[in-house]
Formats: C-alpha cells, sequence, structure tokens
C-alpha cells in the first residue's frame, strides 16, 4: 500500500505534534554554545562565559576568536584540562568559587584562571589556598633526650612530611655510606628512636647500627632536627632541662607549627 505523505503527516500531527520531524530534529539555540574541553563537553549559554571582558572565553563565545579546532561533532575544541574547567564554568555562573573540601588541584585551578584570562578567578583560588592553610591544625614536633640507652633519642612529629625530612638529613650527615635510613631506628611514620644503639664515649655519643656502624654523635642529630625545625617553620614553646645554655642539652624540646 503506498502512502500519501500529506495525509501521514496530518494523522500524526493529530496523534502527537512532537512525532513530527519538523519538531523532533530541533536546531540548536544560537543562545547556548557547547565546547569540548581535553574530551569533556560542556554546555552553557553565551552570556554566561561572555561574562568577563576581554576573556579567552568571552571572545570565544562572542565569536571575536576564530574557532582553531573542532572535533567530530564541530565543537569548538580547548586542548586543557576537562575536568577542572566545571569549577571555571561553575564560576562564572555563580560568581562564586566553591570547591569540594578535598580539592587537591587548586595549583592546576590557578594555571587553567590564568589561561582563560580570569584573574579574578585566579584570586579567588590564591585566596581559598590561603583559607585553608589557616585552617590546618598546627604540627607539633617533641625532641626527647633521656641521656640512656634503653630511651636513647626519640622525635616525634605529627606531620610525618618533616619525619620524612629528618631521615633524609640523617642519610645526608651520616659519616658512613647509607643507602637509606636505617630501619632499626623507625617506630612508625611518626616517630622515629635511636634507643639500644647509642655508645656513650668521652664527650659524646654515637649513634651506632646494629652492626655497629657509626651513623653520627647523637648531639649533632640532635642540633641537625633542631635547625631542620626552625628552618620548616617551627618555633619552639617549651624546653626541659637547658640549665647548661645549649639548646641541644635539654632533655626535651617542644615546637609548634
Amino acid at each position: 500500500m503506498e502512502w500519501n505523505l500529506r495525509r501521514m503527516e496530518s494523522e500524526l500531527r493529530h496523534i502527537n505534534p512532537d512525532l513530527l520531524p519538523s519538531k523532533s530534529f530541533k536546531k540548536p539555540s544560537s543562545g547556548t554554545i557547547t565546547l569540548n574541553v581535553g574530551g569533556f563537553l560542556y554546555t552553557a549559554h553565551r552570556t554566561t562565559l561572555a561574562k568577563h571582558q576581554g576573556s579567552f572565553l568571552e571572545e570565544v563565545a562572542n565569536g571575536k576568536k576564530p574557532v582553531q579546532h573542532t572535533d567530530s561533532m564541530g565543537n569548538p575544541f580547548i586542548d586543557r584540562d576537562g575536568p577542572v574547567f566545571r569549577h571555571v564554568l561553575n564560576y562564572l555562573r555563580t560568581g562564586e568559587l566553591q570547591l569540594p573540601d578535598d580539592f587537591r588541584e587548586a595549583g592546576l585551578l590557578r594555571k587553567e584562571a590564568d589561561f582563560y584570562r580570569l584573574c579574578e578567578l585566579a584570586d579567588a583560588v590564591i585566596e581559598w589556598e590561603t583559607q585553608r592553610a589557616n585552617q590546618r591544625e598546627p604540627a607539633f614536633l617533641e625532641v626527647t633526650d633521656s641521656h640512656e640507652r634503653s630511651q636513647g633519642l626519640k622525635v616525634y612529629c605529627s606531620d610525618a612530611t618533616f619525619i620524612d625530612k629528618v631521615k633524609a638529613r640523617l642519610v645526608q650527615i651520616s659519616k658512613s655510606r647509607l643507602d637509606g635510613f636505617p630501619e632499626e631506628f623507625e617506630v612508625s611514620s611518626n616517630v622515629i628512636q635511636f634507643r639500644h644503639f647509642i655508645k656513650s664515649e668521652p664527650g659524646s655519643r654515637l649513634v651506632l647500627k646494629e652492626d655497629s656502624t657509626f651513623v653520627c654523635t647523637l648531639d649533632c642529630l640532635k642540633l641537625e632536627t633542631v635547625m631542620l625545625a626552625l628552618r620548616s617553620g617551627f618555633r619552639l614553646v617549651t624546653s626541659l632541662d637547658s640549665s647548661k645554655g645549649s639548646i641541644v642539652a635539654a632533655e626535651a624540646l617542644h615546637f609548634v607549627k
């Protein structure tokens, strides 16, 4: 049976106008634009992208900047970080920088803001980083020396990255060639303790490995730890038994940052 196309169209309009081809395939609105950013598609109003005069996105939205690259669908292609662009777009939509608490790519977002020439966004990221830094809990550092071989020297820090610095420094100042930090001195990621392997000699105490390999003097290790703490931004708050006039002679030192 041969269908009459006009009759078919009339019947479709009567049943459901949305089934007509003219209704099903609408031309995209000129008020919106779809961007392909690093393989991620984002659709936004042109007015949203054009909020900041002179920005890269404003030039793209208003046709001031010729599109150099397009994807297979004809969308403008921007060879930048795709996932991070959502924060750029949200800032343009709301005028506020809203990042998740566990966001760890502030540096990358600043670079993206610079690329898109969004100075206010870059400033907002810097302010966010500053606020996050101020909200961090203070780090606590304790250096204790019982002057006994059974206890020895103990270094505790709530910031495990500082302990890593002390380990690396010990390898550098060691009188013996060490491939890495001796495991017998490591208690946990936050604690290192030089016990059982400290021998007293006239005028100095020596840090020895289990195989009696000489590492360094204990006073040298204490001094290096204190200097490293001060260079890392720690400040001394209390010291116990420093009557001998030397901070290295103190039995306990407490720092905070």
